[in-house]
């Protein structure tokens, strides 16, 4: 027979993990970069998923690799523009409809924009400001009163940016809107508490994926001097926070090390800064 203490180490689960099928993540931005991380992680811990994005063919994709790997998992895609007025609604409404309760929620949609406001066309600041601002607002309170209704609790991250330290030319739009973002997730974190719903934001500086526009040469590049990690070590930092209770957090010390002087950075600094990344900016 099998010892008692062998056995209890065997079922031993990880922080996060449920039974399988027991629980449900909806992830968006699934189909690439952070968001796939976060799903394949999540799959790993026993829950089923939904995959949401807005191009059905990348949804496919992880689709297939995640079923391979965790054949017992129930995937589910919605395809979806989120950076539209009612596209939260939308999305809780389409959940509802098909019986899914979402256990947890994984706010990862995200646009990057590097260009000077004047030069921004004015449906791309409104998107952003969609995307990242008003529907994750509206889809943590979607949520967030579905999960206190059955009261069971939750948990809701919200993937913010270190951009918000760096209010550097080129990077107003895209900064303030994720600023929001973390305050916001700080706030309704300490709302929702008694509620047993966990929120987190997560700030990571650079992450190696295809949301900056840089080449994988140059991801691998950044990857091996340390000025980028990897989307799989901020799915699993973010996730690991989130399991924690952290109402937020900035992957790896020394980026939080470098906030103070990213606030302080004169203009005599950035001038130059600013000339050699004109170039860069679209």
């Amino acid at each position: 027979m099998e010892p008692m203490n062998d056995r209890k180490k065997r079922h031993r689960m990880r922080r996060g993990e449920v039974p399988q099928g027991t629980a449900r993540a909806l992830v968006s931005g699934a189909g690439s970069g952070i968001g796939r991380c976060y799903a394949r992680r999540l799959a790993a811990l026993g829950y089923d998923l939904v995959l949401v994005g807005d191009n059905r063919q990348h949804l496919e994709t992880v689709r297939r690799e995640l079923a391979e790997g965790f054949p017992q998992c129930d995937i589910r895609i919605v395809v979806c523009d989120l950076a539209r007025v009612g596209a939260a609604r939308e999305l809780f409404d389409r959940t509802q409809a098909d019986g899914l309760a979402i256990d947890v929620l994984i706010n990862n949609a995200g646009m990057f924009s590097f260009r000077d406001i004047l030069q921004t066309p004015e449906e791309r600041i409104e998107r952003i400001i969609l995307l990242h601002d008003l529907t994750n607002t509206q889809l943590c309170r979607l949520y967030a009163a579905e999960m206190a209704r059955r009261g069971r609790g939750g948990h809701i991250l919200n993937m913010s940016s270190y951009s918000q330290w760096m209010p550097f030319p080129g990077l107003a739009l895209y900064s303030a809107s994720k600023a929001y973002l973390r305050a916001f997730s700080v706030a309704f974190a300490k709302e929702v508490r008694e509620q047993g719903i966990r929120v987190t934001a997560v700030s990571p500086a650079g992450v190696a994926t295809d949301l900056y526009g840089l080449t994988p040469y140059w991801q691998r590049i950044g990857l091996r001097l340390g000025v980028l990690i990897s989307a799989d070590r901020c799915a699993r930092k973010g996730l690991r926070a989130l399991w924690r209770g952290r109402r937020s957090i900035v992957p790896d010390w020394w980026n939080r090390a470098w906030i103070p002087l990213c606030k302080i950075l004169p203009m005599w600094v950035l001038r130059p800064v600013r000339r050699f990344t004109m170039k860069f900016q679209k």
